[in-house]
């Protein structure tokens, strides 16, 4: 009698900016993880993110080469979401329409746009479904959070939502409660910030980290006096794509400090002599985060299950203490470091094949989604 393996591997790619991270799930469990670094006169060659494609397919094929799986035990491939239009949280199937946005880079160039071919290409070769979860994109704002204060201009949500949302399941696991009936902060504190409040499993508001509002970061400029900008956009005769570079990665820490890395400036900050300076404009960016938290607050009317804390920049207790002590009348204040995506991408992918949430179905009209069901 011939035994046949179970479909137990799911394939996860996760294309960043100057590496694609690939990793092997097995019965849920990491089994294999690698990071495929690209440096920058590799990637130099390619006049586009999307033009780098089969460059990063050819890294990704030598890794499964190198695994020990069956293409019969394959079960399905997640990728990282990319830019496509705003759309509601949850598991994706990869569809023309999604490839075919993600091609034309309609918004915006970001390696993000690769997971959804990449995933799709390794799907074909094993004869399984290609997916992406929670992607940068999803907009789960309620109607009053969209309004900005001038007529034409709409607020839009845009930030770590794949982390953000995974490391709210996982903490409210461990308190025994659920993410689809829980109120949740969650501070992704990294490059960039993004702040959201969660009720009820859905992202209500935020600020929009990528387009650099809310609090300044290492790297973004936050929200700024709007008269003072603008006059200097004027007076320096900015264009709309210099503007957009300066609010995103040329401000906040970085402008005042010539700096990104919290562990340099916290480093500089604390020693015995005391870098007031560093110390100053630290402090200023905590401020800035405490009180973008405690809105959030006032947005779930003060009932918050729980405050999370996550990101590269959580690994800095001189960041997270002052937090976790100033915040702590809202709601317990729990310290996630770093992110899962890799973890996040597997249980997306998972909820759907198990049944335990619809697939949704990406379209590139004016009617986004449908829902569905999974394999």
């Amino acid at each position: 009698m011939t035994m046949h393996p179970k479909r137990d591997v799911v394939i996860v790619i996760n294309p960043g900016s100057t590496s694609s991270k690939i990793a092997l799930f097995k019965a849920g469990k990491m089994v294999a993880e690698r990071t495929l670094n690209h440096s920058l006169a590799e990637l130099s060659q390619f006049d586009s993110v999307i033009a780098q494609k089969d460059f990063r397919m050819q890294a990704i094929q030598e890794f499964l080469a190198d695994q020990d799986f069956s293409a019969s035990e394959v079960l399905a491939v997640a990728g990282r979401g990319g830019l496509l239009k705003p759309i509601p949280g949850g598991t994706y199937a990869v569809n023309e329409a999604m490839l075919d946005d993600l091609t034309a880079a309609k918004r915006n160039e970001h390696a993000s746009n690769l997971g959804a071919g990449l995933a799709q290409q390794v799907a074909d070769q094993y004869g399984v479904k290609a997916y992406v979860v929670d992607p940068p994109v999803v907009d789960e704002l309620q109607p009053l959070a969209r309004i900005s204060g001038l007529k034409g201009i709409e607020r839009h949500s845009a930030a770590h939502v794949l982390n953000q949302k995974a490391m709210a399941r996982q903490v409210l696991a461990t308190m025994g409660k659920t993410y689809a009936t829980s109120r949740v902060i969650v501070a992704h504190i990294g490059g960039g910030l993004s702040i959201h409040a969660h009720e009820n499993g859905r992202m209500i508001d935020g600020n929009n980290g990528i387009d650099g509002e809310g609090p300044y970061s290492p790297e973004r400029a936050g929200s700024l006096p709007l008269v003072d900008f603008v006059a200097k956009v004027l007076a320096e005769r900015l264009t709309l794509d210099q503007v957009k570079k300066l609010l995103a990665s040329q401000s906040g820490l970085r402008s005042y400090l010539n700096d990104i890395s919290i562990k340099n400036i916290v480093a500089v900050a604390r020693i015995a002599e005391g870098d007031e300076t560093a110390k100053f404009y630290l402090d200023g960016m905590i401020y800035q985060i405490k009180k973008q938290i405690a809105e959030m607050a006032g947005v779930l009317n003060g009932q918050v299950d729980v405050i999370i804390l996550t990101g590269g920049a959580a690994y800095a207790t001189a960041v997270t203490a002052p937090l976790q002590h100033d915040l702590a009348w809202i709601a317990p204040v729990v310290v996630r470091p770093g992110e899962m995506e890799m973890q996040a991408l597997y249980e997306g992918v998972m909820r759907v094949l198990n049944h335990e949430e619809p697939v949704r179905v990406y379209q590139s009209d004016a009617s986004t989604i449908k829902g569905g069901t999974g394999r």
